[in-house]
Order: structure tokens, then C-alpha cells, then sequence
């Protein structure tokens, strides 16, 4: 978490100011402390404002009439495609897919090469005896579609274990990596953990197998710089909702070379080249993954929490969080009762979602007092019960900081923590 450069800042008050909901107060006048971004972020005046003047200007439906609300509208579509490919590092939009969020980006994924279609190259296509990869800290969304993938295609789910020190285990990489293996699929940043995995060892140790690398990067591009151009994968997933835009919209970006082999999963209006009783022939990537009418007014939004985000920087986002994260560490640490599911070494690196157990209490009791006192965490399993099993818990309670989280939150939420434990042993 530590870092050896000068941390980048903003200024932390002008950036509250800009989220509306936050300005809200409880009924006893005091603030929500809001340390649940890993689940949803909120939403800055420019991210609302961009898809409300969207709406109220441009409103229509893209790519499919010749009059002027249709060009505009497929214009700022579109052009919100190539923002969003440079905010990731991306030269080529045409890499860039929009999707419902970042659970069905990787399921378009993992549903292409499961199709079994005979005509998709090999590389591109799983059957039986194939390996698919993944990891035991992956999140649902990255976790299941592969189990589905390898029940419909016949190739085996194997996955990296995770080691006492909250990171995978590597050392075993290169016995799970065989000539079998077409597919490695993990997790850029853990939403349990905070553990920042190493892309490059694991997409090098991929490629020397002639195996697809897929990154779920839902909790490391809302909160840091990412380059998917220099990390050097074949596809990645991450959703708007979680970097301060709109619900309803997410990516899948992959390599449009592979794109443009892959078959289409869902199939209808736009993503077609012609169409006859017989049969149809499918349009070039990206329209061939986007069926329908597709989420314009998000894309916008979408587009809008970029600017935003790039204008704080996102070298000073990472700098702001990782150090609300070690205060928020080290506070929890000096609490009998309280254990870190994640590392708390600064020297591994790690990103603003931290996890805590509190001995003899359940994590909803927990989150249940925490919201009465205004604070807002997540409690469970958070979509990822292998992790937990693996460490021999049913769940454990989530506290996760974005652009907006203030020392003060860090400080109530330590306090809460306190207040929580003294309230049910009073109650012994």
C-alpha cells in the first residue's frame, strides 16, 4: 500500500461537494458515511447532468435512422465508446462492447467459446479435454459462467488456491498451466481481499501455454491507473456503476482479432450483416455482441465519470484511497475481537477494500448496527463464498472506499466498530 513517489492529491471537500447524495443527512442531522463503493459508487453532478442532457436533447435510437436526433445520438454513443477505450488505454474502440455489466461481459465471453460451433478456430473454442483456469478468490461473475462453460463444452475447471497471506498461491502455476489449458480467467483486484494480483507473471505464464487470459477488472479501473493495452490481456470486463456512473451498463473490451471470429451470444436487431428466411450472417465487432437497442443515455454517463475521473487523476485516486486504506487498517487492528480478512503488510499490494471479521459476532449483526449509527458497509459473502470457505468463514464484513471517502468516514466507521462490540457486550 506504501509508495515510494510523492502521493498525488485532491482536494477531498470539493470533490464531496460534487456528489449530491452525499450531501443528504440523517434524521439526527449528521452525514451517511458511505463505504460501500466496491459494491456500487455514487455519482458526481457531471455524470447526472451528461445523461440528462443526453436525454433531453438527443434522445433516439442509435444506429438505425438517417434523421438528425438519430445521428446525434449515434454520434455521442459512439463517441462514448472511444472515450472509454482511452480511459483504459485502448486505441482501437472497436475492442470495446457494451453490456448490461460486468457479469455479462465475462458470461459473453465465456458463452462464445463454450458455443461449440466447429466453424471458430481452435483457439477460440473449448472442447472436451480442454482447461480453463481461474482462481479460488474470484467473485461469482468470473467464478460460475466458467463452471457452465466447461459443463456445456466438456473441458475441466481447475483453479490457483489462495495462501495464508491472502494472496494466490503462484507457486503452483506452471504445474495448473498445461498444453490443455485454452483459458486463464482472474480477478485484477480481489472485492474480499484487496489484494492486487500480478497480471503480468500470470499472462506470461498463459501465453507460453498458447492459453486466452480474461481479467475481471470491476474493482482495480475504478480505482487506479490500468492500461489493458500494456497489461497485455485478451479480454476484460469491468461496470459503470462501480467507477461513479450509470447502473445498466458495463464492458467487455477483447482484442478485435478474436472479436471478429468469436460467435455472437445473443442474436436479433443490430448485430447482423444480412438477413434472410434461411439464415443471417453477423455485422464485425462490436455490433455483433450488442443485440438490441443498446444502453445509450448509460454509455454517455458512462463516458461523463471518465472525464471525471481523469480530471482528479487516477494516480491521485489510487494515492487518496490506499491511504484511507491504512488508516483504516491500523485502526481496526488496535481493536480486540477484530481480524483482517486481507493483508495488512504494506509491502503487498493492495487496493481500498478491506474486509474484517469481529470474533463472536455475525457479520449482519454487525452491518446492522454500523447502518444505525449511518454507516454503510457491505455484509456476506459478497459474491464470493469459495473465498470465505477457504479461510473457514461464512462471511465477513466489507468496508470499501471510492474518490469521496473522507478520513472523518475512516474514523466513524473504527468508531462504529467499537461502539458495535460494546453494544453486544452489553447486551451478554
Amino acid at each position: 500500500m506504501s509508495s515510494s513517489h510523492e502521493p498525488h492529491r485532491f482536494d477531498i471537500d470539493t470533490v464531496r461537494a460534487d456528489f449530491p447524495l452525499l450531501q443528504r443527512r440523517r434524521e439526527a442531522g449528521s452525514p451517511i458515511v458511505y463505504l460501500d463503493s466496491g459494491a456500487t459508487s455514487q455519482r458526481p453532478d457531471a455524470v447526472l447532468r451528461a445523461e440528462h442532457d443526453f436525454l433531453i436533447a438527443h434522445n433516439a435510437a442509435v444506429k438505425r435512422g438517417s434523421h438528425e436526433l438519430a445521428q446525434e445520438a449515434t454520434d455521442a454513443y459512439e463517441g462514448a465508446r472511444e472515450r472509454i477505450a482511452r480511459f483504459v488505454g485502448v486505441d482501437d474502440a472497436r475492442g470495446v462492447v457494451f453490456t448490461k455489466n460486468a457479469t455479462e461481459a465475462l458470461n459473453v465471453v465465456a458463452l462464445s467459446l463454450s458455443d461449440g460451433d466447429p466453424a471458430v478456430p481452435d483457439q477460440l473454442r473449448l472442447r472436451e479435454g480442454d482447461e480453463i483456469l481461474v482462481t479460488e478468490m474470484e467473485h461469482h461473475a468470473n467464478l460460475v459462467p466458467w463452471q457452465q462453460a466447461a459443463r456445456r463444452s466438456g473441458a475441466r475447471l481447475r483453479w490457483i488456491s489462495l495462501g495464508e497471506d491472502y494472496q494466490l498461491d503462484l507457486s503452483a502455476l506452471d504445474a495448473l498451466l498445461t498444453e490443455r489449458t485454452k483459458v486463464v480467467a482472474f480477478t485484477h483486484q480481489s472485492n474480499v481481499l484487496g489484494t492486487i494480483n500480478p497480471v503480468p507473471q500470470i499472462v506470461d505464464a498463459a501465453r507460453a501455454v498458447g492459453a486466452l487470459t480474461v481479467l475481471d477488472a470491476s474493482q482495480s479501473v475504478p480505482h487506479g491507473p490500468v492500461d489493458l493495452a500494456a497489461l497485455d490481456v485478451d479480454f476484460a470486463a469491468f461496470s459503470g456503476h462501480k467507477m461513479l456512473g450509470p447502473t445498466g451498463i458495463g464492458v467487455l473490451w477483447g482484442r478485435p482479432e478474436l472479436l471478429s471470429v468469436m460467435p455472437p451470444v445473443l442474436t436479433g436487431g443490430s448485430m447482423i450483416e444480412t438477413v434472410t428466411m434461411e439464415g443471417s450472417t453477423w455485422a464485425e465487432p462490436p455490433a455483433r455482441f450488442e443485440a438490441g437497442t443498446p444502453p445509450i443515455s448509460q454509455a454517455v454517463g458512462l463516458a461523463a465519470a471518465c472525464d471525471y475521473l481523469d480530471a482528479l487523476g487516477m494516480d491521485a485516486v489510487r494515492d487518496h484511497e490506499l491511504e484511507l486504506a491504512r488508516q483504516m487498517i491500523d485502526g481496526l487492528r488496535q481493536i480486540d475481537r477484530v481480524q483482517i480478512l486481507g493483508p495488512v503488510d504494506p509491502a503487498i499490494p493492495r487496493g481500498g477494500a478491506v474486509s474484517f471479521l469481529i470474533d463472536g459476532l455475525h457479520t449482519h449483526d454487525v452491518g446492522q448496527v454500523l447502518d444505525t449509527l449511518g454507516i454503510a458497509v457491505r455484509v456476506g459473502h459478497h459474491c464470493a463464498w469459495p473465498l470465505h470457505r477457504r479461510y473457514g468463514v461464512n462471511g465477513s464484513t466489507r468496508a470499501s472506499i471510492g474518490v469521496h471517502t473522507t478520513s472523518a468516514d475512516i474514523d466513524a466507521l473504527v468508531d462504529g466498530v467499537r461502539r458495535t462490540i460494546d453494544f453486544f457486550e452489553a447486551r451478554a
